[in-house]
């Protein structure tokens, strides 16, 4: 989808605690078999140690700082990093980059290696959809990971067009809250959009 290159993981809870995190080789080379089981506390419970994400306490974070919160996507893509390296939330110019959600801000360039630096992250996340991390990517979080990956296409989607449309007014207010009554649906639009274009060409 052209939100990572070398660098980002997915996570997504498990129904008995913990969750599921991607190894380190890529999203291009991830397989099921290299899925690692990490526990509510951080601690790996199954799966080869030396691929386990750097930035594992910053879902561990998350998680514990947020039960709405069922699935992660980290990733670098390029305009929403532009964005955050300049500490500023995209405004949101296109009806459908609303899918984003609420959008905050982390002004901490290191990378997430433990348990206090992702309480902080945490806590700047606050009850936002989506983080920008200065100069270090971002983070979507969802109830669901099939809207994680949407909140981090149109994130990277919301990124891009306030860069490309400059000056012209925002949308907010009411135009945003009849806008918004749509989103819904629309989220369920695009994930499938998403699997068809990107994926296994299911349609879901």
């Amino acid at each position: 989808m052209g939100l990572v290159e070398a660098f980002g993981h997915v996570s997504a809870r498990l129904p008995d605690g913990g969750f599921l995190i991607t190894a380190t080789r890529g999203m291009l080379a991830a397989n099921p078999a290299d899925l690692l089981q990490v526990s509510d506390e951080g601690e790996l419970l199954s799966g080869e140690p030396s691929l386990l994400p750097l930035e594992t306490p910053l879902h561990t974070a998350i998680y514990s700082a947020r039960s709405d919160v069922e699935a992660l996507c980290r990733t670098h893509s390029p305009h929403a990093v532009a964005w955050g390296a300049r500490g500023e939330v995209p405004p949101l110019m296109v009806g459908l980059d609303g899918l984003s959600g609420e959008i905050a801000l982390h002004d901490d360039t290191d990378l997430v290696v433990d348990m206090e630096a992702g309480a902080a992250a945490a806590a700047s996340l606050g009850q936002a959809d989506c983080l920008l991390i200065r100069a270090n990517g971002n983070i979507a979080t969802a109830p669901l990971l099939s809207h994680a990956v949407v909140r981090a296409w149109f994130l990277e989607q919301r990124s891009a067009n306030a860069s490309r449309i400059g000056d012209a007014a925002p949308l907010a207010g009411q135009a945003l809250t009849l806008r918004s009554r749509h989103y819904e649906i629309e989220q369920m639009r695009a994930w499938r959009w998403c699997r068809a274009r990107f994926g296994d060409g299911e349609q879901l």
